[in-house]
């Protein structure tokens, strides 16, 4: 594992700024990714994502939407520890074997996400630059937030963070999900 340096950034944060990235850094050393919770508000729903996978691992960093946040720690864990294993992911395919019987799938980020969706990630990434994938999971019926017939407002609460707010990488019921 490479070791991340916050020396070059902590010149110009603010105290608060380095405190967070010392955690980010050091909970990225011990664990192998630091995961930052941000709870659901009157603006949308609530959402992890990892900081440091990319400097780390060479792997996209990973922002899950919409989940408890103890179920999206473990599902970011198990990316991570797969993907530095084994390789990235394919966006578009589904994957089975994250959870018991809840399929999940990978979609690129557009990087106009990136503030609002991995804020504190620009500390380790000052100039955001680094890849970022989003897991989507479906409902427990098996709708994803663009099928048709998936719940009223399930778009809303998992939205797909493409430049279109569907999937890119894909073609839903051609290709993927």
């Amino acid at each position: 594992m490479a070791a991340v340096t916050t020396e070059t950034t902590t010149e110009v944060l603010a105290p608060e700024d380095h405190e967070l990235l010392e955690w980010i850094v050091a909970e990225a050393e011990r664990r192998g990714n630091a995961v930052i919770s941000v709870p659901s508000d009157d603006k949308g729903s609530g959402y992890c994502f990892t900081a440091c996978v990319w400097a780390l691992h060479q792997v996209p960093e990973a922002v899950v939407v919409g989940l408890p946040e103890q179920v999206a720690h473990v599902l970011l864990d198990a990316y991570v520890d797969r993907a530095a294993t084994a390789g990235p992911f394919e966006p578009g395919r589904i994957y089975d074997d994250f959870f018991e019987n809840v399929p999940v799938v990978f979609e690129q980020v557009n990087p106009g996400h990136y503030p609002e969706y991995f804020g504190s990630a620009f500390l380790v990434y000052p100039d955001g630059d680094f890849p970022a994938v989003q897991i989507i999971v479906p409902t427990p019926e098996g709708k994803w937030p663009w099928s048709e017939d998936a719940p009223e407002g399930f778009a809303a609460w998992q939205p797909v963070l493409t430049a279109s707010g569907r999937p890119e990488s894909w073609t839903p019921g051609v290709d993927g999900p």
